[in-house]
């Protein structure tokens, strides 16, 4: 005799809860250790390692999901952004800004962010930011507030290459999180900024 419907709606409940436990223990306890094991972070959820591994085939299976939940959590902050009104540099400076406040509180990002998933040709969590950063630069380039002697597509680009140094000079300790955030406010502004005519 197969399962009933209740039986089978409250196991997927079960497992949506204990998936949604494991995740926020692995982005709580790897923020703090990032090489902390699976026996780990099974403690810190709560569940055993078999829970861990039914849900999440190896430990970088887990890290890229915990990296997919902290992008879906920054793409939510942009969305409540009203990215349509206001100067398009300041907005981008301000997305800048938003993203560092995640890494301040998630230095996971740090560690990891340079992490392609298995499959992919590129890490595509990229895409969804980089798409509202070129709405802005395009806006930005039609009303003669940021440059249009560079395509918006390599500006972007940029923008995000710059954002990895960054990342990486803060996760290697060459600079803290605060001169990063500046240094890169400071190389974005002079990179969009439109270059004067001379007279």
């Amino acid at each position: 005799m197969s399962e009933n419907k209740p039986v089978r709606r409250r196991r997927r409940a079960d497992a949506d809860r204990s998936r949604t436990a494991i995740l926020a223990a692995a982005i709580a306890l790897l923020d703090e250790q990032p090489d902390a094991s699976l026996e780990r972070i099974a403690e810190a959820a709560h569940v055993t390692r078999q829970t861990v591994y039914a849900h999440f085939s190896s430990r970088d299976v887990l890290l890229n999901a915990a990296l997919d939940e902290l992008t879906a959590e920054t793409l939510e902050a942009i969305d409540a952004l009203d990215l349509d009104q206001g100067p398009a540099l300041g907005n981008v400076l301000g997305l800048v800004d938003l993203a560092w406040r995640t890494f301040e509180r998630h230095p996971l990002l740090l560690h990891l962010s340079h992490n392609t998933p298995p499959g992919r040709t590129h890490d595509e969590r990229h895409d969804p930011v980089a798409d509202r950063f070129e709405r802005l630069i395009r806006r930005g380039q039609r009303a003669g507030e940021i440059t249009r002697d560079l395509p918006a597509h390599w500006l972007v680009t940029t923008l995000i290459t710059l954002g990895h140094a960054a990342g990486e000079s803060v996760s290697t300790g060459r600079l803290t999180t605060r001169t990063a955030n500046k240094t890169l406010h400071t190389t974005i502004t002079r990179l969009l900024q439109p270059t004067e005519k001379p007279q």
